[in-house]
């Protein structure tokens, strides 16, 4: 089954592309989507419609592809017009990972193999209230598409998933990895690897927030390095300032891990 944003666009899954050995390796949690702001007239819609799949995998939201994506899209003229979606909106979190976590130790997005738990974009509570109420009434007058992206689930990870992440860690040659928030821990290295923590909160307490710590998973070593989910340290949002402030401390200190 091919699953559907609003006006048309399939979904795709967002994986690495440069599949090169790398440096360092990064664990998120799911895949966001390109957004666009739809308006009639001077009237806006939505400030933000998930409406197609990210070109790449922590995408920065580069206002020329966002444009170029978003005019394959087909509107009937009576609904109005799609452009891109604000700044802020398309690729936050990547230019997070950028700035205030592979900048500061030293890599740069070449030297970074990239992976999701979910590599497909899911439909969180808000996206969906925009969408039952000002998208979906207008699909029988319009003979639009129904929208069949899931929903954001509570599990990201299956065991053939973890298996298939296992894989790209493998092919990365990664000798740190980097796990952004509470979710990779309990959902992936839980899974695969003998730890003693199931949140960042608790490897805060035992190694420190930023510090590198030791582990085995298969038949090899590899330094991990649990940190702030990227929607916490950019202040993205609904977010906690004590990850904020803790993250932003650790940039302070030269990020000594």
């Amino acid at each position: 089954m091919e699953y559907q944003y609003p006006f048309g666009q399939i979904l795709h899954p967002v994986v690495q592309q440069d599949r090169t050995p790398k440096k360092v390796f990064v664990l998120g949690v799911y895949a966001s989507a390109v957004h666009a702001r739809w308006k009639q007239g001077k009237n806006v819609i939505c400030q933000a419609l998930a409406v197609a799949s990210e070109p790449k995998i922590f995408w920065d939201g580069n206002t020329t592809e966002a444009k170029e994506i978003i005019s394959r899209i087909s509107i009937p003229k009576e609904l109005g017009t799609l452009e891109p979606a604000g700044r802020n909106l398309n690729g936050p979190s990547a230019k997070v990972l950028d700035e205030h976590i592979l900048s500061p130790l030293g890599y740069k997005r070449a030297d970074a193999w990239l992976c999701d738990l979910l590599p497909e974009t899911r439909l969180n509570p808000s996206q969906l209230k925009v969408i039952n109420e000002k998208y979906t009434p207008l699909i029988k007058q319009y003979g639009l598409n129904p929208v069949t992206i899931c929903p954001r689930p509570t599990n990201f990870c299956d065991q053939k998933r973890c298996e298939e992440i296992l894989a790209e860690l493998d092919a990365s040659q990664a000798d740190l990895l980097i796990l952004l928030g509470d979710i990779p821990i309990k959902q992936f290295l839980n899974k695969v690897a003998k730890v003693d923590y199931t949140s960042l909160g608790e490897y805060d307490e035992k190694y420190g927030y930023g510090k590198c710590s030791k582990i085995v998973i298969g038949n090899r070593s590899i330094n991990v390095l649990p940190l702030a989910h990227p929607r916490q340290i950019g202040a993205l949002g609904g977010h906690s300032q004590k990850w904020c402030e803790k993250h932003e401390k650790w940039e302070q200190n030269k990020c000594r891990i």
